[in-house]
């Protein structure tokens, strides 16, 4: 089996701003269960504690820019699996991860940058590595580094490295002034290399250096080929098709599990949906809507960012929760127009619509327990993970066919529309509640729902396999 270090900007429980970080919790400790051997590198941030980790290197020197930067690296075990900390407390000991109230922070090129060349020096010092598997923009110059700079160590002979995408729309822009602080030399910036659009990409340098190539789904490997979806690089893409391939997020079904869940009401599983309606009542309760529990509930926990096109909702939501009758509650925070649209329609409708500003874990999983829809109508979805989470609570998403979205959902456990337009969502909601209005089709189609498995056991069997595909070309 394989010995593999992997290089993320987030991981779970420690540091966290979306689905990266859940990827970065669950999936190496499923690798680590097939036999293969995977520890996890990640900045030391200030919101870490690091109290309970060991300090395991002391003054690892990192030479960017013509110097050099001093780290100690802490190591803590969590469900089986290594989790080395960089510390740095100049470069990652600030409130943030990657910037402020103030925009992002003028250096994330430097952090980043030192946390792939110290992955290096761990993987020389502390964990022998055989595959170096880097995930997004933050972790994209490591391939370049380990192809061009440490090519004669011998700690590094035969090593591999696969370049995951969680999300092409962010690609770690520089200027070209830039490149030497980073330790890279000016003859990198190349349009066949890490030129783009007259900057320099992190997440361009993954791409191009990388030995495999992987995206979050098989739907959003195909799409980001594509000029609709591939935010300027899809010829690069298409160029590097033979290394790219699709291998879907997984859920952790430990957190999301209603037979378990300590958040919810009742618990309950396909065999006692007595409890999902119990949930319902719970959560309408909460919120002083609880009159009516025959009103369908359509649920929403999302960042509220242009890719995940709520701008849509506003066009129905007076259709929605006028005359046919439908309730809403929305958990989440973002774009400011789109909070304003919520927030205007919970005033409109105060029996029918709750807009939750911010995020709260309890009521994430309150959330997709008591509603009967879950609506995620989004332009672009790499992966998606809370239409899994929707699934095994029995609640039929309402989806976007669009990349994990549509890998993940049928016509046997939810509802798709495919045009990103105002009507095509209309028709699709008028669907899902007209299967509400019918108990019997929508108890099936929640029994099947609810039977789906995306463990990320089968997840990892796919990385596991890649890894030694790599491995076999030495």
């Amino acid at each position: 089996m394989s010995r593999v270090l992997m290089i993320s900007s987030e991981a779970a429980p420690f540091a966290k701003t979306g689905g990266l970080a859940d990827v970065l919790g669950a999936l190496p400790p499923e690798l680590n269960a097939l036999g293969d051997e995977c520890a996890v590198v990640l900045p030391r941030y200030g919101s870490i504690d690091v109290s309970a980790a060991e300090k395991v290197y002391s003054g690892l020197r990192v030479y960017l820019g013509g110097g050099y930067y001093e780290c100690d690296i802490y190591k803590k075990v969590v469900r089986g699996t290594q989790f080395f900390f960089v510390e740095h407390l100049g470069l990652y000991g600030r409130d943030g991860f990657y910037g402020d109230k103030f925009g992002d922070f003028g250096d994330n090129h430097i952090r980043y940058a030192l946390l792939c060349s110290a992955a290096l020096g761990i993987a020389r010092y502390l964990f022998p590595t055989q595959i170096f598997h880097c995930h997004d923009w933050q972790a994209g110059l490591l391939p370049l580094f380990l192809k061009n700079f440490v090519t004669g160590d011998p700690a590094f002979y035969g090593a591999k490295t696969v370049f995951t995408i969680h999300n092409l729309g962010y690609q770690g822009l520089m200027p070209r002034s830039k490149l030497w602080e980073a330790g890279v030399e000016d003859r990198f910036y190349r349009s066949d290399l890490l030129e783009f659009n007259g900057a320099a990409s992190l997440l361009k340098s993954g791409i191009v250096f990388a030995d495999a190539l992987t995206t979050v789904s098989p739907r959003y490997a195909e799409e980001i080929q594509t000029p609709e979806f591939g935010f300027g690089m899809d010829g690069l893409l298409r160029a590097r098709r033979g290394a790219l391939r699709g291998l879907l997020n997984g859920c952790d079904y430990d957190e999301w599990n209603p037979k378990t869940d300590p958040h919810i009401a009742m618990n309950f599983d396909a065999d006692s949906l007595e409890g999902k309606l119990a949930c319902k009542q719970s959560l309408l309760d909460e919120f002083g809507m609880g009159r009516r529990i025959s009103r369908p509930l359509i649920g929403i926990v999302s960042r509220l960012a242009h890719q995940k096109g709520f701008d849509l909702v506003g066009s129905v939501l007076d259709e929605m929760l006028g005359w046919r009758d439908a309730s809403l509650v929305v958990l989440g925070s973002g774009d400011k127009d789109t909070e304003n649209l919520f927030a205007g329609y919970a005033q409109k409708y105060p029996d029918r619509m709750v807009f939750w500003h911010g995020f709260s874990n309890r009521m994430a999983h309150r959330i997709e327990a008591g509603s009967d829809l879950f609506l995620m109508p989004s332009r672009y979805e790499p992966c998606g993970l809370n239409q899994m989470y929707s699934l095994r609570y029995g609640t039929l998403p309402v989806v976007r066919a669009t990349g994990g979205l549509d890998d993940t959902i049928d016509v046997e456990t939810g509802f798709k529309f495919w045009r990103f337009d105002s009507w095509d969502l209309a028709e699709c909601l008028r669907h899902a509640l007209a299967v509400y209005a019918d108990p019997p089709r929508l108890q099936s189609m929640q029994i099947t729902a609810m039977g789906r498995d995306f463990s990320w056991a089968q997840s990892a069997r796919g990385y596991s396999a890649l890894y030694q595909e790599l491995l076999s070309r030495s």
